[in-house]
């Protein structure tokens, strides 16, 4: 029976850990090499560091923090945003990454995924797709934490993704994203079935059972969580939030983050277990 993986996902944002919902209104939660060594020693099997503004603002300055956070962490790292670069690749890589996710350059210039696979290897090459559904059913592809239209298909960009030589893909629902309403299953089924490289799904997760779901249902590898991790969190990282802002205080004020179960790495992976799905306890 396949493993399957538990993947804790940091946005950053400057030396912050934030978080928003469908991947706007980003708040700080705190520190995010602090939340990178918690969830290493709570049994994350990856981490994903995203500099979500990094494409936005055309940079790349995640460096130092991959550096700090693979000196205290000893499970595989992806890394995401502002890469542009075969030469950003081996920065980040000889900063301590494992992996590396692409979206924005991917669709600017298809054939940097080759390129990049033919350089580093398929398993370093991640494919990103924030894909948001259209009023007449499709899924579109957009870029910079969904705020750029592309037009590109997203079932369609993900087959290409594959035959390029991606070696995994990360599918994001922008729509569910930030919600805790659960994951947009329509989307991951129609991505699981378009390709036969690993799928990881994100965006949406509020509790248990909503793992369980997707697991259950489609052949997918792993899921990344953030919200459903973070907002527990708190109380097991003094000192994590900055002051009084961010969404530790948002969340006690806003009914939508009534939705987060208060969860943690080794409840649910025992929970998965319990349910016939295998993770790595």
């Amino acid at each position: 029976m396949k493993t399957k993986r538990v993947i804790a996902r940091l946005d950053v944002k400057g030396p912050n850990l934030v978080k928003g919902i469908h991947l706007e209104g980003l708040r700080v939660l705190g520190n995010p090499s602090q939340f990178a060594k918690y969830y290493y020693e709570q049994g994350a099997d990856e981490l994903y560091l995203v500099d979500c503004v990094a494409s936005l603002y055309g940079r790349n300055s995640i460096k130092n923090l991959i550096k700090k956070v693979a000196s205290n962490v000893f499970i595989p790292i992806t890394v995401g945003g502002g890469i542009r670069s075969i030469e950003d690749i081996n920065d980040v890589l000889r900063a301590g990454a494992d992996k590396v996710s692409v979206n924005t350059i991917a669709l600017k210039n298809p054939k940097f995924i080759e390129e990049a696979a033919n350089v580093f290897g398929s398993s370093t090459i991640v494919v990103t797709i924030e894909a948001i559904k259209e009023r007449d059913g499709r899924y579109l592809a957009y870029t910079d934490s969904g705020r750029e239209f592309t037009g590109v298909d997203a079932i369609e960009w993900a087959k290409e993704v594959a035959q390029l030589g991606a070696g995994e893909i990360v599918i994001t629902s922008v729509d569910k994203e930030g919600t805790g309403e659960s994951f947009d299953l329509d989307l991951i089924s129609r991505i699981s079935n378009a390709v036969d490289i690993p799928v990881i799904a994100h965006g949406g997760a509020g509790n248990y059972e909503h793992c369980k779901d997707v697991f259950e249902n489609f052949d997918i590898d792993g899921i990344a969580l953030s919200s459903l991790l973070h907002y527990n969190s708190f109380a097991h990282l003094e000192g994590s939030n900055s002051g009084n802002e961010g969404n530790k205080q948002f969340a006690q004020t806003r009914s939508s983050f009534h939705n987060f179960q208060k969860a943690s790495i080794p409840e649910l992976k025992r929970f998965l277990n319990a349910h016939k799905i295998n993770t790595r306890l």
